[in-house]
């Protein structure tokens, strides 16, 4: 296939997150709001408007989609490369639902353009994947990205920038097997006049209460792993449940992965 958008979403923080004690059923709990998040993501590709993004697998806590596979007669490259942009910001409302039961984990996305082989490997549990440079850089895209961003390569903004999509140059950064490569990062989608107000909404929904509040309860003083399973795991309560617990306890944060250079 030779013009293919894939995607790449994970929780970098999710193994720090994952912890088996007794409050959670042995790790369990975790993982069960690991799955919810997944199928979350899973149910969006019963919408007519996300029809020709073809879901490929998930590895850990890494979800991982294409678009251009199996393309609607008429689709347009452009079109194409425009639904799995907007397949990834309705990813992220089906995220920022997760936060909301104070559970911080958080999201890293990344995507890419270009030709890919794909095939059926196996013959016990076959399985569909994609090879090629353009998946490798997505997932670059993804592993260099920045915490509640979606990083693209100066193709994919190049091919958008004359739609509806705002992004912003985040500059070279280095790549596992490319070198320096200029990234850009998309900062929100625009419509008409409300392009600027879009772009923001974007932001407070990765960080529901305020970033710079985010940063200083982060701080030092950020409780341990332990610390915060044993107060705060609340996945698979239920909402009732969960709400009760709400106003009773302190805000906690797991640490945040900076986005750092790969060697």
């Amino acid at each position: 296939y030779s013009q293919v958008g894939v995607m790449f979403a994970s929780i970098p923080n999710f193994n720090d997150f994952y912890i088996e004690l007794d409050g959670n059923n042995m790790g369990v709990e975790c993982l069960r709001l690991l799955n919810e998040i997944i199928a979350d993501f899973d149910e969006l590709m019963d919408k007519e408007c996300y029809k020709d993004i073809e879901k490929i697998k998930t590895i850990g806590s890494t979800y991982m989609a294409a678009v251009g596979l199996v393309p609607t007669s008429g689709t347009k490259v452009r079109r194409s490369y425009m639904t799995i942009i907007d397949f990834k910001l309705s990813i992220i409302d089906a995220f920022v639902l997760h936060l909301f039961y104070r559970i911080y984990v958080f999201l890293i996305l990344g995507i890419n353009v270009g030709p890919v082989v794909a095939g059926v490997i196996g013959a016990r549990r076959p399985q569909y994947d994609i090879w090629g440079n353009t998946v490798n850089v997505a997932s670059r895209m993804d592993s260099t990205g920045v915490q509640g961003k979606i990083q693209v390569t100066e193709e994919v903004q190049r091919i958008l920038k004359r739609c509806s999509y705002e992004f912003v140059c985040r500059g070279k950064v280095s790549v596992k097997g490319k070198g320096e490569m200029l990234t850009y990062l998309l900062e929100g989608k625009a419509s008409g006049n409300n392009s600027q107000t879009q772009s923001l909404n974007l932001e407070r929904k990765m960080y529901p209460y305020g970033r710079a509040n985010f940063q200083t309860k982060l701080g030092t003083s950020c409780p341990s792993v332990s610390s915060v399973a044993s107060s705060t795991l609340k996945a698979g309560l239920g909402a009732d449940q969960a709400s009760t617990t709400h106003t009773n306890q302190t805000l906690h944060y797991l640490p945040s992965v900076p986005a750092v250079k790969e060697a």
